[in-house]
């Protein structure tokens, strides 16, 4: 999962702190990031349509879930051929914090601000966001994120 906008600035100030360890520290990175956090303006080009996009968020997974089992694309499947592309629009902070804690059943794919659309290829921009991958930093955007069927043989027993 690629990610932008509010989960990458909160991987970000995570892993600038040394304390506390954990899960704590990523719940209470969250919480000062949501003190100061605005909507980004995005410039979205999916499957060749391009929009420009607020959101407090965009995301672009092929599974379902990171950091410790949130859902955040609860339907995605690994070898379907897609990507998902997750975005949530511009909320209000008590509305954020009022939907987070659905992510981790995967029951805040009903809510309004919150979207999910099937694509093949995704080129996100926006001034100064930095995109994070699985937890890891990529840097800033523009970033194109593509799924390539095929590009990995996986080696199972029957």
């Amino acid at each position: 999962m690629v990610s932008a906008g509010f989960d990458a600035a909160v991987n970000e100030r995570a892993n600038a702190w040394r304390w506390p360890r954990g899960r704590s520290r990523y719940n209470l990175a969250m919480l000062r990031e949501l003190a100061t956090f605005k909507a980004v303006d995005y410039t979205v080009t999916a499957d060749g349509e391009t929009w420009r996009q607020g959101a407090m968020l965009i995301s672009v997974a092929n599974g379902q879930s990171i950091g410790g089992g949130m859902k955040v694309t609860p339907d995605a499947v690994l070898d379907d051929g897609f990507l998902d592309l997750f975005i949530v629009k511009p909320l209000s902070r008590v509305r954020f914090l009022a939907v987070f804690p659905k992510v981790f059943s995967g029951r805040h794919t009903g809510h309004r601000a919150v979207h999910i659309r099937q694509v093949r290829r995704v080129e996100l921009s926006a001034a100064n966001v930095v995109a994070y991958a699985d937890g890891e930093r990529l840097g800033p955007l523009p970033l194109t994120i593509e799924v390539v069927p095929g590009a990995v043989r996986v080696l199972a027993v029957p």
